[in-house]
């Protein structure tokens, strides 16, 4: 996660989040023990941070002398040269705001709208704006970080120029790409993380989320404190999300994921209503269903008995209530409401990327996607001995030959042909599992389990199948992840594009293959 930083006074100079000299924020955390027998790589790694620029600083836990914390803190010099590199957009010049040229008969009628609206009551949704800070960036336009034209740049304090989300990123961004041994794998923190030579590694949040004053009278202490108090507080549910904020202490990608997550929050309103609308619909036209009524008045018909041996006759009155329960959900309205979906699934996409658009432009993000195309370290790795001139940039990159992607994607596609197989056999599985437990359910010695035979096997049809599900979600995402590294994307962006597309295709046949048989295999 990326987190905000801000100046803090002196009396939070001592709480943890900077070194002891007071001065030097805490930009990241790496935790190892003592005891951990890989100290080599450990100390070639923290030498080559140094070798970086970074400032390193120990201290043990106060709870366990064996644990160790590092702290690590980036200087400006490293921050800008970093900035430049990773083409981190930076306030550059205030906004300007151009009013138009109102007629006198206008602006009256405005005046009298807003006098109506005082008379209306508050909208509750809305975010109290005295309680919420003026984020400068929000009214300055941006522009990738240049040493070279640092003073076009809106830098009122070097500490402060630099919000703790971007500080944590560019430290992140180095940690991943030095070396912590000689080789061309020998590289990144998470290949630390992951064979034990350190606990864990983290960014520092803001401060404490609780207060002992109130927020109304004393103000919020921190952002994070603020961030608790209108957004993540349950009492607050029901209001819109301060996404500036969240943007500003998160980073733009969570920033734009919780802005996704309310839209789409919204926007299931109006499809919850109309569900709502179709039940109700089945449940006042109950009495007045023709099928339901002859599935029920069918005393005489007798239906075959589900299985040969112990499964007896029954009546098709017998199933009455199953084909009441059925009409609440599929009745004549499921076919308006099937309508209406594939309609609002449209209308959500396209306003979606009007949202989408609008946000962008607030917090000008119209370029940031190619600006993100950083060649990820495990890439640059492993083909540094392969180089070829970059035509749009000029420089020499790591090269991966054509016959090695294909050999890769090659084999990536098999494991997702094979794990989709996978699920396939698990609800077939499943059908297997209902023909041969119906008829053991039905000559059970307990007289409730073989009376209601088919419910039972249908409960536990169900509970199985709900386990396999959750249990193959589990796999899947651990195979898609192997199968993504294993592909050696080059850069962030196409290593998580690949892993979304293989995510999707699992989650996708794993949740909606027992609707595919249920609509279009059961009962054939």
């Amino acid at each position: 996660l990326y987190f905000l930083s801000q100046e803090v006074p002196d009396k939070n100079k001592t709480n943890g989040l900077y070194f002891r000299d007071g001065k030097c924020r805490i930009d990241y955390i790496l935790v190892y023990r003592k005891s951990n027998p890989q100290t080599e790589k450990r100390e070639v790694f923290e030498r080559n941070i140094r070798a970086e620029g970074l400032q390193m600083e120990k201290e043990s836990s106060l709870t366990n002398s064996d644990i160790i914390f590092v702290k690590l803190h980036a200087p400006w010099e490293v921050l800008g040269k970093y900035a430049e590199l990773m083409n981190v957009r930076m306030p550059f010049r205030r906004k300007i705001y151009y009013l138009h040229r109102r007629y006198k008969f206008m602006n009256r009628i405005e005046k009298q709208i807003s006098r109506f609206r005082g008379w209306l009551p508050r909208k509750p949704m809305k975010l109290d704006k005295e309680t919420l800070p003026d984020l400068e960036e929000n009214d300055c336009y941006t522009a990738p970080f240049s040493q070279q034209r640092i003073h076009h740049f809106i830098i009122h304090n070097k500490d402060t120029f630099f919000n703790n989300a971007t500080r944590s990123r560019i430290v992140h961004h180095i940690l991943q790409r030095v070396k912590y041994e000689e080789g061309k794998n020998k590289i990144g923190l998470n290949r630390l993380l992951s064979n034990g030579s350190y606990e864990a590694a983290f960014p520092l949040h803001e401060g404490s989320y609780r207060s002992k004053n109130s927020i109304k009278t004393h103000g919020a202490e921190n952002h994070r404190h603020l961030l608790y108090e209108c957004w993540a507080s349950w009492g607050v549910w029901y209001k819109y999300q301060p996404l500036d904020l969240v943007r500003r202490y998160f980073g733009e990608k969570i920033g734009l994921y919780f802005a996704w997550l309310g839209w789409y929050t919204g926007m299931l309103f109006p499809a919850a209503f109309i569900g709502l609308f179709v039940f109700l619909y089945g449940v006042t036209t109950l009495n007045h269903c023709q099928v339901s009524k002859e599935v029920c008045q069918a005393t005489d018909i007798i239906m075959c008995p589900i299985c040969d041996k112990y499964c007896p006759f029954m009546r098709l009155s017998d199933s009455c209530i199953y084909a009441k329960v059925t009409h609440l959900f599929d009745n004549g309205a499921t076919v308006f409401f099937a309508v209406f979906m594939a309609v609002w699934a449209t209308v959500f996409l396209e306003f979606w990327k009007r949202r989408r658009a609008v946000i962008a432009y607030d917090w000008d993000l119209i370029d940031w996607e190619e600006e993100e195309e950083e060649i990820r370290p495990q890439f640059e790795a492993k083909y540094s001995k392969k180089e070829r001139m970059n035509p749009i940039s000029g420089k020499p990159e790591p090269y991966q030959a054509f016959a090695d992607k294909c050999s890769r994607l090659i084999v990536s596609a098999s494991g997702i042909f094979f794990m989709i197989c996978v699920v396939i056999a698990a609800v077939f599985g499943i059908v297997i599992y209902r023909v041969v437990t119906v008829s053991t359910f039905a000559a059970f010695k307990w007289a409730l389990i073989r009376n209601n035979s088919q419910v039972a096997t249908t409960g536990t049809a169900v509970c199985i199948n709900f386990c396999i599900i959750m249990l193959l979600n589990v796999l899947y995402e651990k195979v898609a992840l192997f199968l993504t590294n294993l592909e050696q994307p080059r850069t962030e962006s196409e290593w998580e594009n690949s892993f979304t597309l293989k995510m999707f295709l699992f989650q996708f046949v794993n949740l909606n293959s027992s609707t595919f048989y249920i609509a279009f295999f059961l009962g054939r």
